[in-house]
């Protein structure tokens, strides 16, 4: 009988470590509250694509409030947000060397907004940003959006790209 009920208690522990193993396999972007996303397209003849985590307003203040002013901002949510282009191009007369950047974004209140691309394109957050790694940084005239925009997107177009969240528009021009 012991040699029963052994097996019975091995068999259980085996299930629950089974069962508890295919519980945790699941995909780590899965029921994120900001899930993954990414917009590829064309500006002139550089192939550009743009990888990043898509929070929802959910009824709060966006800017100046859950993103502050004047603080370098990952734009998105989780991961920084990753810029790629596969030719140089062309930023408020500058330079953006082929390669893969993170993004970021310096928010306003009044005024032109800053964005940069930072040559450490794999980093949590803006936590460990280093401004001596940016590439390129420009001012952004944001302007406002004709109706609310509940998840963050990124739109690509011919003559660059734009994050659009809330009722905010940062449009970037590339040549």
């Amino acid at each position: 009988m012991k040699m029963n009920q052994l097996l019975k208690v091995f068999s259980f522990i085996l299930f629950g470590i089974l069962f508890s193993t295919s519980a945790f396999a699941q995909k780590p972007t899965e029921n994120r509250a900001s899930p993954l996303d990414s917009v590829s397209g064309k500006v002139g003849k550089a192939n550009i694509s743009i990888k990043y985590s898509s929070p929802s307003v959910k009824g709060r203040k966006v800017w100046g409030s859950l993103v502050p002013y004047d603080q370098v901002w990952r734009a998105g949510a989780n991961e920084a947000t990753v810029f790629k282009t596969d030719q140089p191009i062309t930023i408020d007369g500058k330079t953006l060397p082929a390669g893969s950047y993170s993004f970021f974004v310096i928010p306003s209140e009044k005024g032109d907004w800053t964005a940069i691309f930072n040559k450490t394109s794999n980093q949590w957050g803006a936590y460990k940003y280093d401004e001596k790694q940016d590439a390129l940084r420009t001012h952004v005239k944001v302007r406002k959006t004709t109706s609310p925009n509940e998840r963050l997107v990124y739109k690509i177009t011919p003559t660059g790209f734009s994050l659009i969240w809330e009722n905010t528009e940062i449009p970037v021009a590339i040549k």
